[in-house]
């Protein structure tokens, strides 16, 4: 177990995330529910933005996102300098106590299964700085097989 100090610091938890691939290419993540906290909490999407280090760019465009991936708006808006700001609506709370369900049930499903991968661990690992992303980068160029 690796020591900071005097103190025995525990090794960070195998872990799963839970992404919700909707059927009409929509999705909800964790980082959705990160802002979706926020936005709870600060009741403005520039103040969440400064409050979870996303981009408010970033922030709104994951909002109108949300809004726009169901009937009902996740997001109810208020424009303008003040007085404005944004609130969770009624089936903003719905989806995420649907997501949190789906999250728990997950985690009891997967706690089996990841208490084995964890124990097979390779304690000597360590990541060399390779990042994985779960969407290839789309190209604007082709390649040379696909050109003409």
């Amino acid at each position: 177990m690796p020591k900071a100090g005097n103190a025995a610091v525990a090794p960070p938890a195998s872990s799963v995330e839970v992404v919700v691939r909707l059927a009409n290419g929509g999705r909800v993540t964790p980082e959705d529910l990160a802002l979706i906290d926020a936005i709870r909490t600060e009741r403005s999407i520039l103040a969440a933005s400064r409050a979870t280090g996303v981009s408010y760019r970033k922030c709104w465009l994951m909002v109108d996102a949300l809004n726009r991936t169901f009937e009902v708006p996740v997001f109810a808006t208020f424009p303008g300098r003040r007085g404005g700001g944004a609130e969770l609506t009624a089936f903003g709370e719905r989806l995420v106590a649907l997501y949190r369900s789906i999250e728990r049930r997950m985690r009891t499903a997967a706690a089996p299964s990841l208490a084995e991968l964890t124990a097979s661990l390779d304690p000597g690992y360590e990541p060399r700085g390779v990042v994985v992303s779960e969407d290839p980068p789309s190209r604007s160029v082709p390649f040379r097989s696909q050109r003409s």
